[in-house]
């Protein structure tokens, strides 16, 4: 079965991100995209980390998660490579109704996230649902082609 599309608003929406390794440091830069509301705990941070999270001034834990860790977040990005911790938050947010998204476990998975293109107020969202994500890429470069350089100053004016 494939997602539906849908986005969301994040304003006052906090959102927590478990891990600090690679994965988890390319979720955080799509998330800034979108939200300074994001708070880091991981047992350790790969220095592109710990240089995005000094660039933005994000709060960030050097520790285990914990739980109870996710139930003051709106949403939960859970990048580490233990699957019995995913499937442990992926309960827990369940029961909380926050948001879950376990990098690379589709089953405990509420969302995902998909290939975009962000210029100013336009997002374009492109996903296959997992079934091919070498064509998401491709399509999103054929995509940023057709795009007018001045969009962003075009829907400005629209406001």
């Amino acid at each position: 079965m494939s997602y539906f599309p849908a986005f969301i608003e994040l304003n006052n929406k906090r959102i927590l991100l478990v891990g600090g390794g690679v994965i988890a440091c390319e979720k955080l830069s799509r998330l800034l995209d979108f939200s300074r509301d994001i708070e880091i705990i991981s047992l350790e941070f790969c220095d592109e980390m710990k240089e995005s999270i000094k660039l933005h001034g994000l709060m960030h834990e050097q520790r285990p998660y914990v739980k109870g860790d996710i139930k003051e977040y709106a949403m939960v990005i859970v990048a580490v490579d233990d699957i019995p911790l995913q499937k442990i938050i992926y309960d827990e947010s369940q029961n909380l109704k926050c948001l879950c998204n376990a990098v690379d476990s589709v089953d405990y998975c509420d969302f995902i996230f998909p290939s975009y293109i962000k210029e100013g107020d336009l997002t374009l969202a492109i996903s296959t649902s997992g079934s091919s994500p070498a064509f998401a890429k491709y399509f999103k470069a054929y995509l940023r082609e057709l795009i007018p350089s001045n969009i962003s100053n075009f829907l400005g004016e629209m406001r």
